[in-house]
């Protein structure tokens, strides 16, 4: 592999997964703490000259109620500054006159307070969290099956993210079940999805080749970073596993043990 110098050489903006990132998530989402050393890094970090942003899939907390409880922890972040799915999502509804049923958690119901959902014509589903029943998961089906042209959006495609009581199914795991059942595609708001990667970058205000993505998660942040031109380090925490590092498909532009240490290395080389 080549030189760290080599490898962050010309990185003027900096996009950061939150969730394993900054902060690891209690049972249910509640209960979060911080990674050691992560608050310390952002401030460094949005100290320099480095364009900062933040690149979630959060989708169990309203972007003012995820932004409320990291800066209680002590994160300097504002809610410009985060992508999320939820918001993004709405713009489409509204955009092509879609009318949601909607399988998400009630900690973002609110992101849709001004949607439509009377008769409904798709389905739009995001980390659920306990209302993954039996019951909710047969009702969106039930609407996928009923419609001519059924659309299926959902928020991100995780397989599973980390909770401090353990790792935790997430979306992509049930939305590949109602793809599976419905014969039939969801479209994806959230990463890996390449156009949603480039609306982080046009909002951060640089050009692919000029951006680092920072993440836990091998395929979601490194792949889908690396797959619009970006260049990608994964932290070895949050839902790291020790065989990421030999992953058959996905290889991350670098490996650290935390934030703090991509810091020190973008700081050092990046402006070379």
């Amino acid at each position: 592999m080549a030189a760290w110098s080599e490898r962050l050489a010309g990185v003027r903006g900096v996009l950061l997964d939150i969730s394993g990132v900054l902060h690891d998530s209690g049972e249910g989402g509640g209960g979060r703490v911080p990674i050691p050393g992560s608050v310390e890094a952002l401030a460094r970090l949005k100290r320099s000259q480095l364009k900062v942003r933040f690149c979630t899939n959060e989708s169990q907390k309203s972007r003012g109620d995820l932004v409320g409880l990291l800066r209680h922890m002590g994160f300097d972040i504002s809610e410009g500054e985060v992508t999320a799915p939820a918001p993004a999502t709405c713009l489409i509804l509204k955009e092509r006159g879609l009318r949601p049923h909607l399988l998400i958690h009630d900690g973002i119901r609110s992101e849709f307070a001004q949607i439509d959902t009377s008769n409904p014509n798709c389905v739009v589903i995001a980390d659920a969290g306990e209302s993954f029943s039996y019951q909710n998961m047969n009702k969106a089906f039930q609407v996928l099956m009923e419609l001519d042209n059924p659309v299926l959006i959902s928020l991100g495609k995780g397989r599973y993210y980390k909770e401090t009581s353990g790792l935790m199914l997430d979306v992509g795991a049930y939305t590949k079940a109602l793809e599976y059942a419905c014969g039939i595609k969801a479209e994806v708001v959230g990463k890996p999805a390449p156009g949603y990667f480039q609306s982080a970058l046009q909002e951060m205000g640089v050009e692919s080749h000029e951006a680092i993505m920072i993440g836990d998660d091998i395929v979601g942040d490194v792949g889908g970073a690396q797959r619009c031109g970006m260049r990608a380090l994964q932290v070895r925490t949050g839902k790291f596993r020790p065989s990421d590092e030999h992953h058959p498909e996905v290889k991350a532009d670098g490996y650290v043990d935390n934030l703090a240490e991509a810091v020190d290395l973008l700081l050092q080389y990046a402006h070379q």
